[in-house]
């Protein structure tokens, strides 16, 4: 069990799955069994260290950090009132997002070669990245858990994994990420995993799995599994971590391009290679035009051709031609 501050409950060690690589019949059963994979050391600490470098060149421009570091982002006292890398924001107000490291990231060679292994073949990443430069001190006064959710109702019809990777040392402090083990599989009045968030004490305490993380770690988990942030409590340093979302390239993978007609039935979608796509829309399409925790997902019917304009770029997940959901790309 690994626990110090005094509101965060105790917490297993997360289970390491190094030694099942190479073995996709070993890997499927523990991802069945847990709902996750923890690897440690396996990503190449070089570029690693290169999409690091992108964040902490973004805190130097915002003046919130020693500039003399480049394995931490050290924060140097500077008032943090308006500070933008938020989990809710857009490019022309999140600088880090405007950045956007990820794609460069995931084509490293050694990147793409680890992913495409652990995958068993090559990856689609979907245009949903989070980007976490977490100042010191923040988080919910009264719980170390910063949000209870699983990221299945805001995905609906995309079979993705998300992977999660610390960009800097995260210790006890700073917080990291937790996960519930063994929950990814929802049973029959277990619990409501809407999308606004699960409650603070639905999860058995037993359930939660964390460590203390290093960069090269990487930690992936299913779309149902139960997972919170930890507020960072330390007075000294951001979080830096990225969250990507991917599935088999070879699957049903989403259609990604910019919103060129749109109506109350359907929706047309222009890719970056002019191909035109249009879907059907109805009562159990999944529109999501706003990040964050809004009690408003997903929008009524009646409410995409309103909220949803000409020429936003979207990505949008189908079956037989009607559109399951519907999202900005992020």
């Amino acid at each position: 069990m690994t626990s110090n501050s005094p509101d965060t409950p105790p917490m297993r060690e997360l289970r390491t799955a190094n030694h099942l690589l190479g073995d996709r019949a070993a890997l499927d059963a523990a991802w069945e069994r847990d709902g996750y994979w923890f690897f440690r050391d396996v990503l190449d600490k070089e570029a690693v260290g290169r999409l690091r470098g992108v964040y902490l060149d973004v805190l130097r421009d915002l003046n919130v950090i020693d500039p003399g570091r480049d394995d931490a982002a050290v924060y140097n006292g500077a008032p943090l009132d308006n500070f933008p890398i938020r989990n809710d924001g857009t490019p022309a107000t999140d600088p880090l997002l405007a950045r956007y490291p990820r794609d460069q990231f995931v084509a490293e060679p050694a990147i793409r070669a680890f992913f495409e292994q652990l995958f068993g073949e090559e990856v689609f990443w979907v245009p949903n990245t989070e980007y976490h430069a977490l100042p010191p001190g923040t988080g919910r006064p009264n719980s170390r858990f910063n949000f209870v959710h699983c990221d299945g109702p805001n995905n609906k019809g995309l079979p993705l994994k998300i992977c999660w990777m610390p960009l800097a040392p995260i210790d006890e402090e700073t917080g990291g990420l937790a996960v519930a083990e063994g929950l990814h599989r929802p049973r029959m009045d277990d619990f409501p995993r809407p999308p606004q968030g699960i409650g603070d004490d639905v999860i058995p305490a037993e359930a939660w799995y964390r460590a203390l993380y290093q960069p090269g770690d990487l930690l992936v988990f299913s779309l149902e599994t139960p997972h919170s942030g930890l507020a960072n409590r330390s007075d000294r340093y951001f979080r830096l971590s990225m969250d990507i979302r991917g599935m088999p390239k070879s699957g049903n993978i989403p259609t990604v391009g910019t919103v060129a007609a749109l109506d109350a039935c359907a929706i047309t979608v222009e890719t970056k290679e002019g191909e035109q796509r249009t879907f059907r829309i109805d009562e159990d399409s999944f529109c999501r035009i706003t990040r964050g925790r809004l009690t408003g997902m997903p929008l009524a019917l009646e409410e995409i051709p309103q909220m949803v304009k000409i020429g936003d770029p979207v990505y949008v997940a189908s079956d037989h031609g009607t559109a399951m959901f519907i999202r900005p790309q992020h």
